[in-house]
């Protein structure tokens, strides 16, 4: 039998339902992993080893194995509090907090019984695109250490990539699971708005965070979404009247497994941010976009070139959200100097906003969601870049200067928190190699409640390309 490592989570996860491998076994692997790779990669801020064990045991005691991640190791975001686990944010302002109370998806994870080893690597508040803070060393890319691996769940796009973990739960707030999903080479699924209740963005500001999987196949992202959504007695458990459309058609592993149908899509290179910032494509991005093209017209698919109205209100409406999102952060007092430059840039400028600037905001970013979803909604889905540039080296990022450090997210990556304002689903796939073999993707952006879509389609492109096969040099 293969390292335990090696095996996919839907294939580990048969193993122990089949009684093969036990979850003491399965974690204590995955543990020796970390403490192996950890210390170069950066994944990790906090590993619980004592406690995953623990964890494990009582998994196979007491938790039924009709939990759909049974056994499963995983890892808590360091954005999400988990009681009497350090949680720090990724911000020197929070070091030495511990929580009383668990985050309601760490809850879901566990109910749905994973195990989490600890807690994995994120920039201060997840507010940049990248995972270099201050608090902890910056996470690695896999496939070249000197790269960055994206943010703000790059801690856990680090672990999957690396074989520290089977998979990863994430949360994506402007491409907070695509954006390292991309630049470590896995599958990043950002859900519908309302899909996980759990993660559903609806009670976030401006509707624009939800939760979702990180993996190195689509059926791996498939079963950890289905643990995510947590049914109970069959049936999703919506918190709010809002919710996203779901066809019940059973477990969405079924539909990732069968990688089924024909589809009209897509092909766009614009993006919200054209009129605001100089976008340029790299070669190696236009390169893994005519892959997937070639690809798709070879399976079958229709395809045609298409492209977003001109549009002057998303760019500086995005920023003030992000800036009010920025506002909100804890720190007052003393605190405020521990902040690092960008995450203070954007709590003063949040603070400074009138209550009439947010409202305008809200309603900009209202319209453009409704106009995005009309021009795209001939098509079954729509095929972008998942990055404009390469994955960008450690210390790329201006640390002083936060209109420049803003502009260059935007740079890298703009293709991605356009699909936070609209609610939509997408996903980003690993479709090739540059020279240098650091991994390049693109991103499938669906209808409202078009996850299944969206699954189907990364199933015939993973049979195609064999993604799944590849392995960053410190494997």
């Amino acid at each position: 039998m293969a390292d335990l490592h090696e095996l996919t989570a839907l294939e580990l996860w048969q193993e122990l339902k089949a009684g093969r491998v036990s979850p003491r076994e399965l974690t204590s692997h995955y543990l020796d992993r970390i403490e192996r790779l950890n210390p170069q990669l950066g994944a990790f801020v906090t590993v619980t080893r004592d406690e995953a064990l623990r964890r494990a045991d009582h998994v196979a005691e007491h938790v039924p194995k009709t939990a759909p991640l049974w056994g499963l190791p995983s890892g808590d975001k360091d954005l999400w509090m988990r009681a009497g686990v350090p949680t720090g944010f990724g911000s020197r302002a929070m070091a030495g907090f511990v929580p009383e109370e668990s985050d309601e998806i760490v809850e879901t994870l566990d109910a749905a019984g994973a195990v989490s080893l600890g807690k994995t690597n994120a920039p201060e508040f997840g507010l940049p695109a990248y995972t270099e803070s201050l608090a902890a060393p910056p996470a690695r890319n896999p496939w070249n250490p000197e790269l960055g691996a994206g943010g703000s769940s790059g801690g856990a796009a680090v672990a999957v990539a690396s074989g520290m973990l089977p998979f990863a739960p994430g949360s994506d707030g402007g491409g907070s699971v695509r954006i390292p999903a991309a630049a470590c080479g896995l599958v990043g699924l950002k859900p519908s708005r309302g899909l996980v209740p759990a993660g559903s963005g609806i009670a976030s500001l401006a509707g624009l965070v939800v939760d979702g999987p990180l993996a190195r196949t689509t059926a791996d992202a498939a079963l950890l979404l289905d643990g995510m959504i947590a049914k109970r007695n069959g049936r999703i458990d919506h918190h709010y009247t809002l919710r996203a459309p779901y066809d019940d058609d059973g477990p969405f592993l079924g539909t990732a497994v069968r990688g089924e149908g024909r589809f009209q899509l897509g092909v766009m290179t614009t993006s919200a941010w054209d009129g605001a910032y100089d976008i340029s494509l790299a070669p190696e991005a236009t390169d893994a976009l005519a892959t997937a093209v070639d690809a798709f017209v070879s399976m079958g698919h229709g395809l045609e070139e298409t492209a977003l109205e001109p549009d002057d209100t998303y760019a500086p409406a995005f920023r003030t959200i992000w800036q009010a999102g920025a506002a909100r952060i804890p720190a007052e007092g003393e605190a405020l100097a521990l902040l690092e430059p960008l995450t203070a840039w954007l709590v003063e400028r949040g603070r400074a906003l009138s209550a009439r600037e947010l409202s305008e905001a809200l309603s900009l970013l209202t319209a453009y969601e409704r106009s995005f979803i009309r021009q795209l909604s001939s098509f079954d889905a729509v095929l972008t870049p998942a990055m404009a540039l390469t994955p960008r080296p450690v210390g790329w990022y201006d640390q002083e200067d936060g209109e420049r450090n803003f502009a260059q997210q935007v740079q890298y990556t703009p293709f991605t928190s356009m699909l936070n304002v609209t609610g939509l689903p997408a996903i980003v796939l690993p479709v090739s190699q540059t020279a240098d073999g650091l991994p390049m993707g693109v991103q499938l952006i669906g209808r409202p409640g078009g996850e299944r879509t969206l699954l189907s389609l990364a199933t015939q492109l993973e049979r195609r390309i064999r993604w799944q096969e590849r392995r960053p040099p410190v494997w």
